[in-house]
């Protein structure tokens, strides 16, 4: 049963005074102090940290043009290194398909390109291939030759990237053989892995551009006066049950599932049509003709199956799929909605945290995840830094929860920043289902499902910018949204930093590195190195002051390999991929 609420248009869960609808604004910061300072002013502080952590930032200023490295490494929690770089030449032909891997340019629409710098932690790491494509242009392997299509009508060629440019989700799909990443403006690229071959062995882990499609428009709702962004907030691949491939894309308001397949023969010889599709005139055919099935280019074809909408309120912000495979879960900033993959036209509201008096509001949902075994289990993450699991068996409404896990705060470290900070961008279930990792402003946290009163492990991300928080709150950063990931092994924990710098966690080493995703850094066969960032004091040669870091510059979302070490990392518009050296 969908809920709808005509009444109210809440920006980002944001209580107090007049409720600000989601339309765009040309100054999104400005809005965001406006709506902040209004629940101030109503003497909402509490709700502060609630309101500006559900607005992530979209102030970038990267103006590069945008481009995608690939990059393969040995898997060394303190090592990375390139393999190799090769330029890419496009070529007019409209059936054909360059590939080449290691730094991959990607020459997009006006507004349509996406793009980000991957890395990876541990290990050596390099350079898998170099893409460039523009409209109706064809890409070509220095050896090889695919015939793969890909619907390139909309891009064009541009010297530079707009903020429709940015990446703003990456994920692999089950098997890792796929990775799909979705931009601000509405489009996903999905890029598939190279398969072995016996004369190029080192090509195994390269990825090449699959297919590319726009899968949301800019809407306007006419009752409300909202316009409704293109941006596509998160992905996420459904298990692989035939040849074809599905995935679930969502922007704001609506989710859509896609199917991505692969076509290598047309029908002809129809009766009632001649060869180029037109109605034959029924007075000149004189024979009955078999239809029959002919060889052609082998196209990549990309169709939406299903569309879910008008059955939220508020921002989505995480879908979930269920590990029944026939159900998943979309996420606003109040509530928590379940669907059914075969229908379309109702939801069942199983979350709901929005009070009778909006005035009350004290935290939102950021994020929700189904157990990745239990498929009546789900967990969601609060603007409070409090996860709640919940079991659908309990009741049809979880808004009572069943474990509740948060860590007392210290009041010793209290501060005006500690509710902004406290908020809880993403949550992620372990493989195993034993665990969970969280990532607030500052830190990763590791919990057991058996211990609710503490973490298990804490992870120091950038601690370094704790003297720096008045200034992150003053350009809108301390309310960037970081992702986090595990490995295929749950023995690694990685997450976004700035400056282009991303981390990783070995949890049983205990050992961490710093490392750094840009094109200057990916140069073939050589070993990333690891990056270090100076508090105080004299500043050695390989460091970097804290001063110094580019806050323009930041890794927020992140992709590991569901079973190899291979990690997918968006920088801006640049997307970077890692993986274990080949020799």
């Amino acid at each position: 049963m969908k809920r709808h609420d005509g009444d109210l248009n809440l920006y980002a869960g944001v209580p107090g005074g007049s409720e600000t609808p989601h339309a765009r604004s040309s100054d999104p910061a400005g809005e965001r102090r406006a709506v902040v300072g209004g629940a101030k002013n109503a003497g909402c502080e509490a709700v502060t940290a609630a309101a500006r952590a559900a607005c992530s930032s979209s102030r970038y200023t990267d103006a590069a043009r945008p481009h995608i490295c690939l990059q393969s490494m040995d898997f060394y929690p303190h090592r990375l290194a390139p393999l190799s770089v090769h330029s890419g030449q496009s070529s007019l032909k409209k059936s054909q398909f360059q590939h080449q891997l290691v730094l991959c340019r990607l020459d997009v629409a006006a507004a349509r390109a996406d793009s980000s710098d991957l890395s990876r932690c541990g290990g050596s790491w390099t350079p898998a291939s170099m893409l460039s494509v523009s409209s109706h242009t064809a890409f070509y392997m220095d050896e090889e030759i695919d015939t793969r299509k890909i619907n390139s009508s909309f891009l064009r060629d541009h010297n530079y990237a707009t903020e429709a440019d940015i990446i703003s989700t990456v994920e692999f799909n089950s098997t890792g053989e796929l990775l799909a990443t979705g931009d601000k403006g509405g489009r996903v690229v999905v890029f598939q892995r190279e398969q072995e071959s016996k004369n190029q062995p080192h090509r195994r882990g390269e990825y090449n551009v699959y297919s590319t499609f726009q899968s949301h428009e800019p809407e306007f709702d006419y009752l409300k006066s909202l316009e409704i962004e293109e941006k596509i907030n998160k992905i996420r691949w459904l298990p692989q049950q035939n040849a074809a491939y599905f995935l679930l894309s969502t922007n704001d308001k609506t989710v859509k599932l896609w199917k991505i397949s692969e076509r290598d023969k047309r029908p002809e010889g129809y009766n009632l049509k001649d060869d180029e599709g037109r109605v034959r005139d029924p007075t000149t055919i004189t024979a009955l003709r078999v239809p029959v099935l002919r060889p052609m280019d082998l196209m990549v074809e990309a169709t939406p199956r299903r569309v879910f909408s008008n059955a939220h309120t508020y921002h989505i912000n995480s879908i979930s799929v269920n590990s029944d495979n026939e159900t998943y879960m979309s996420t606003d900033d109040l509530r928590i909605n379940l669907w059914n993959l075969e229908i379309t036209n109702r939801s069942f509201n199983i979350v709901d945290i929005k009070p009778s008096n909006m005035e009350e509001l004290t935290e939102v949902i950021t994020a929700a995840e189904f157990h990745p075994n239990q498929c009546n289990t789900f967990i969601y993450s609060s603007s409070k830094g409090s996860i709640r699991l919940c079991d659908m068996r309990a009741a049809a409404l979880c808004d009572n929860h069943c474990k509740f896990f948060e860590e007392p705060e210290d009041p010793s470290n209290r501060s005006f920043f500690s509710e902004i900070i406290s908020s809880i961008s993403d949550v992620k279930f372990s493989h195993s289902g034993r665990y969970l990792m969280t990532r607030d402003y500052l830190t990763v946290k590791v919990w057991d499902l058996n211990m609710e009163n503490k973490p298990l492990e804490t992870y120091q991300v950038h601690d370094y910018l704790r003297s720096k928080l008045c200034s992150l709150y003053e350009n809108d950063c301390i309310f960037d949204k970081f992702e986090c990931v595990w490995n295929g092994t749950d023995s690694v924990l990685m997450t976004g930093s700035y400056n282009n710098f991303f981390r990783m966690f070995d949890r049983n080493t205990k050992r961490d590195v710093t490392l750094e995703a840009s094109r200057e850094n990916s140069k073939p066969r050589a070993i990333l190195k690891p990056r270090k960032v100076c508090v105080g004091g004299k500043r050695r040669k390989d460091e970097i002051s804290v001063d110094s870091l580019d806050f323009s510059k930041k890794i927020l979302h992140t992709a590991w390999h569901p079973s190899e070490n291979i990690i997918a990392v968006a920088a801006t518009n640049n997307l970077y991929i890692f993986q274990d050296k080949v020799n």
